[in-house]
């Protein structure tokens, strides 16, 4: 396949040049037999240096991955093991960098393409939508565009409404796209390696306040082979009062709802979504028929958002199990205020998750607890 790439493309353009000098990987896979914590940055980058050794067709493309080691030093490392030929530093154009990773995809090549926020994926949505999504389709199957976009998505702190929103919705509602929306490390490496293998463009949605933070990871995930199914939701509780959805950081808001929710002796379900194009309706559906009430979880703006399509799914196949109904937290609905305090009430927080998981259960709220 690279030999067919090559001549099609000619060793004149940068890709050609790429093609010409890419070389089977001599490192071979390792494996860990011990579990222990890392952070979601080292799972980020272990999941890529891995895929990088084991098919050398993968390669790294975006504005600051090599010399500067990623502008969140996802890529630390990466330009000194594999050259630049296959971590290749970019121009500030989002649009030309996505249109040369979909043109070098289409020739069996497996580009991941970093965007430095996801707020900047605007500048290439045409080459992620029209050139990425729709191309297996409209080639009758025969062109596969194996891509993967990737970076921060969502509110970080404290950097205005250009950059703090959350894609997820967006890009979910396009066919021919798959949207993977990690929570933990173990999340981050299973399903970044996923991504890499897949044969479909696949939006992979992090979270920039969860670089830093650590997670327990087992043996299993550590291995170089582990790998998640996408489309694949994870129970992270179990619980019998309340279904609780979420994905990305929200996941972690929900565990501690969930926490102070058992307190006052109500038993929250809470859902990992992992993935969010396919959803996991079975998972979904499943939780509700046990508990009989669902409260959705979401950064994003409340219109046309994640939670609203989860409740739909339900409405459809579990609507006659619903004891109480859905609840709906989310962004409001306006742009990102820049004020650390507006800015905290712009995105959810633990006791909006507590106080809809209490309402769905008929709790009654002290006058205290909401002064």
């Amino acid at each position: 396949m690279l030999g067919v790439a090559r001549r099609r493309l000619g060793s004149g353009t940068v890709l050609g040049q790429l093609m010409q000098t890419l070389r089977p990987a001599a490192a071979a896979r390792t494996y860990s037999a011990a579990a222990k914590e890392i952070t979601m940055r080292e799972a980020l980058n272990s999941a890529l240096d891995e895929e990088m050794s084991a098919d050398p067709s993968v390669f790294l493309m975006g504005e600051e991955v090599g010399e500067y080691q990623g502008a969140y030093k996802i890529s630390k490392g990466l330009l000194d093991k594999y050259g630049p030929d296959r971590v290749l530093d970019t121009p500030i154009t989002e649009a030309g960098f996505t249109g040369i990773g979909v043109g070098a995809a289409y020739h069996g090549l497996r580009p991941i393409v970093e965007f430095m926020t996801f707020n900047f994926s605007m500048q290439a949505i045409d080459h992620i939508i029209n050139s990425a999504a729709k191309s297996n389709y409209m080639s009758a199957g025969q062109i596969s565009v194996p891509i993967v976009f990737r970076g921060p998505n969502g509110a970080a702190a404290g950097v205005g409404a250009q950059h703090s929103q959350c894609y997820a919705a967006w890009y979910a509602h396009v066919p021919g796209l798959k949207v993977l929306t990690p929570y933990s490390a173990e999340d981050a490496r299973g399903l970044l390696k996923a991504a890499i293998r897949d044969p479909d463009p696949v939006v992979f949605l992090e979270n920039e306040l969860l670089y830093g933070e650590s997670f327990p990871v087992s043996a299993e995930a550590l291995d170089s082979s582990f790998c998640l199914p996408i489309g694949k939701a994870k129970i992270e509780r179990q619980g019998k009062d309340v279904t609780i959805t979420a994905f990305s950081k929200m996941v972690g808001y929900a565990l501690q709802a969930a926490d102070i929710l058992a307190k006052e002796g109500i038993s929250a379900e809470v859902i990992n979504l992992r993935s969010i194009r396919p959803l996991d309706r079975a998972a979904i559906n499943a939780s509700v028929r046990k508990t009989n009430r669902l409260v959705t979880v979401e950064e994003g703006f409340p219109q046309h958002g994640v939670g609203a399509e989860i409740c739909m799914a339900v409405v459809e196949d579990s609507f006659e199990y619903l004891d109480a109904p859905v609840e709906r937290i989310a962004g409001a609905d306006v742009p990102m205020p820049y004020a650390a305090n507006l800015e905290r009430m712009a995105v959810p927080q633990v006791e909006d998750i507590v106080r809809a998981a209490k309402r769905a259960c008929y709790r009654a709220v002290p006058m205290a607890a909401t002064a």
